[in-house]
């Protein structure tokens, strides 16, 4: 898919797409290959088994972490990681199970989203520091955040 600048998921035509109509979605190439909107994202689905880690606002101007961030981040596999739309904010991607989500608040205005079906995510393709480009299985992580 394709995103405008308000992070609204569009089709390659420009047109809006949806999350849960898989026919207003495109392979990667053809999302590539469109000039539509701003950028490119991913429709999670649960039949893909690919999920997102969303942590909002966790991430200062001079590249630190809050605490439970970095918490975090050291307690996953391998896994790719980018820097989310805002700069304040890391994707981190794996693979796993998982129906639904969840949004956690967490301190001094962040948050933790977790999703794997019917989500829209706004890719930059910013790597976060030297993340591999492979998605390692979340699984066992899940639990603690669902």
């Amino acid at each position: 898919m394709r995103w405008n600048e308000r992070k609204v998921p569009l089709r390659t035509d420009a047109k809006f797409a949806s999350v849960t109509d898989p026919s207003s979605w495109s392979d990667y190439g053809a999302a590539v290959r469109s000039q539509a909107g701003v950028g490119i994202g991913y429709v999670l689905a649960v039949a893909d088994g690919i999920l997102c880690i969303d942590l909002d606002h966790v991430l200062a101007a001079d590249g630190t972490l809050e605490p439970w961030a970095a918490d975090l981040l050291a307690r996953l596999p391998d896994t790719f990681i980018e820097v989310s739309h805002s700069g304040a904010g890391l994707h981190i991607w794996g693979r796993g199970n998982l129906r639904g989500g969840r949004r956690i608040p967490m301190s001094n205005g962040s948050g933790l989203e977790v999703y794997g079906d019917r989500r829209y995510i706004a890719m930059t393709g910013k790597v976060w520091r030297n993340s591999p480009s492979l998605l390692a299985d979340l699984s066992e992580l899940l639990p603690a955040l669902i």
